[in-house]
């Protein structure tokens, strides 16, 4: 059988439509658990950056709501997708609020916890904008903390890309 990969999985876009990651085939996914109150927020800007500068080369930034951490993302889907835009520019892929914890963790977060831990082995999600940097062959490459800014992440990106 084969490895499972990112592609095995489904969510539901902030706009409630189903999004299947198969449909990401062979691109380069940068998926984030964010939220729209968090000290890290302004890294929206920074994450839509990479967007823009990376998707004609195959790079898919992935965002996920969550309000696990501090209660930092209550609203409703349409209004954190309203947020992201109007404050950040968003217009990459943002999916409906998930937990990234716990027994009802979300099962793509399950799964990529588990193929890159944290800090020390640990794989539960700590905070807002935890990273996961996934290759064009739907594995995980690479975990980035919380604090890691998007634009620090540009040489990985750009050999994921050439890979």
């Amino acid at each position: 059988m084969a490895e499972p990969s990112v592609y095995d999985f489904s969510a539901v876009s902030i706009d409630g439509k189903p999004a299947d990651l198969a449909s990401q085939r062979g691109k380069v996914l940068l998926i984030v658990n964010t939220a729209s109150a968090c000290g890290f927020t302004p890294q929206f800007g920074g994450l839509e950056q990479l967007w823009k500068d990376y998707a004609a080369q195959g790079l898919v930034v992935v965002g996920f709501p969550s309000n696990e951490f501090g209660g930092q993302d209550p609203k409703a889907n349409s209004e954190i997708a309203s947020f992201c835009q109007l404050n950040y520019g968003v217009s990459f892929p943002m999916m409906g609020k998930v937990k990234v914890n716990g027994a009802d963790a979300h099962p793509l977060w399950k799964w990529l916890k588990g193929e890159k831990p944290g800090f020390l082995g640990t794989e539960g999600i700590k905070w807002n904008f935890t990273k996961f940097l996934v290759g064009r062959d739907g594995q995980v490459i690479k975990r980035y903390a919380p604090n890691d800014e998007p634009a620090k992440m540009r040489a990985d990106i750009e050999a994921a890309l050439k890979a």
